[in-house]
């Protein structure tokens, strides 16, 4: 599957101002790397309760979509069981979220460590490698499955004119209580509204998502 945008989209990402792409690059990396350093403890021990508790790899590793529609591969700690896919598929009628994404509160897939890290926001940690890598940023619109997109509606696919993120709007205003469209609506909101102090408040306001969000499953 292919989520390539036109040649117009592509090109808007170059056009940001300077000073925001640039400043934007260096404060993902220093984050980052900064994150890594003084969450690594935590990762190293949590990374031993996931091994611990079940079979499987302890970093998930799934195929999303980032940038102009490029896929990458997202990392996250595994927080379900590892054929947690196959089961999925009998979930279906299961599901919680309005649209094309799957959200259900109760997942029988999650393990007993993964309803911690997920309620912790823990298991996203890893996505900081994704950052210094450069297929996402610190703050950008959380990125969707191939499959996903390929049921978004044309006013949506302008999420993709920047990179994605470990957070965003969605992220801080409520999670799972706020429906697809919203979702959607939210993301275009910060594409629009992008600036540098407004990432530094949104990561500001994400940190308390770490002591817990009784949005998140």
């Amino acid at each position: 599957m292919s989520a390539e945008l036109s040649r117009d989209t592509k090109i808007s990402y170059k056009r940001t101002g300077s000073f925001y792409r640039y400043s934007k690059r260096i404060l993902d990396i220093l984050g980052a790397l900064s994150g890594l350093i003084l969450l690594s403890p935590i990762l190293i021990v949590v990374g031993m309760l996931i091994k611990l508790e079940s079979k499987g790899a302890i970093i998930f590793a799934q195929k999303r979509v980032g940038l102009n529609g490029k896929e990458f591969k997202m990392y996250k700690l595994r927080s379900m069981v590892a054929n947690a896919e196959q089961i999925k598929e009998k979930l279906k009628s299961e599901n919680e979220m309005s649209g094309p994404m799957f959200k259900m509160k109760n997942d029988p897939r999650i393990t007993k460590v993964g309803k911690f890290i997920r309620k912790t926001s823990i298991d996203e940690l890893p996505q900081l490698f994704n950052v210094i890598k450069g297929d996402m940023s610190l703050v950008g619109p959380r990125p969707s499955l191939p499959n996903e997109v390929k049921e978004f509606e044309p006013w949506m696919m302008k999420r993709f004119e920047i990179k994605p993120g470990l957070t965003c709007y969605w992220q801080v205003s409520g999670r799972n209580n706020i429906d697809f469209e919203n979702w959607m609506r939210l993301d275009i909101k910060y594409v629009e509204d992008k600036n540098f102090w407004l990432d530094i408040k949104l990561i500001f306001k994400t940190m308390f998502v770490l002591f817990g969000d009784e949005n998140a499953s």
